[in-house]
């Protein structure tokens, strides 16, 4: 047995668009009176004088930066600069060069050298470091 193409297609009702809309007439399938037979409701509405709305209710975060994201630094250990040379001074842009870091993410949130391993070289920092790390 052959299967037909279909040759016709029925349009999707549109309701609020009168007697031709499929939706019945008169009221177009939003009842009779009242707020949502005759506009648009706000989606974040959530009804008078019951409940604090969703956004009132979620926390507030204050300060400095509040406007940004929790954003942190690149964090590399004390055991990621064993392979570069004894004595050397470590700038953003040695360990870019070096390839410890990414570029972009050093540029955008910093970098800051933590005391996770042990080191037998000596450096000179000039990024943050943690108390661990400078104390060595």
């Amino acid at each position: 047995m052959i299967k037909l193409d279909k040759t016709s297609f029925r349009a999707k009702k549109r309701p609020g668009r009168g007697m031709g809309s499929g939706k019945g007439s008169h009221t177009s399938g939003r009842g009779q009176k009242g707020q949502r037979a005759r506009g648009h409701i706000n989606v974040l509405f959530e009804g008078m004088k019951t409940k604090k709305s969703l956004l009132k209710r979620l926390p507030l975060m204050r300060g400095k930066g509040k406007f940004k994201a929790n954003a942190k630094p690149v964090i590399i250990t004390v055991t990621d600069l064993e392979k570069l040379p004894t004595g050397s001074e470590i700038t953003v842009e040695l360990l870019v060069k070096e390839n410890i870091v990414n570029k972009e993410m050093a540029e955008k949130y910093g970098v800051k050298v933590l005391g996770g391993g042990k080191s037998t070289k000596k450096f000179t920092f000039l990024i943050p470091t943690s108390s661990s790390v400078s104390s060595k």
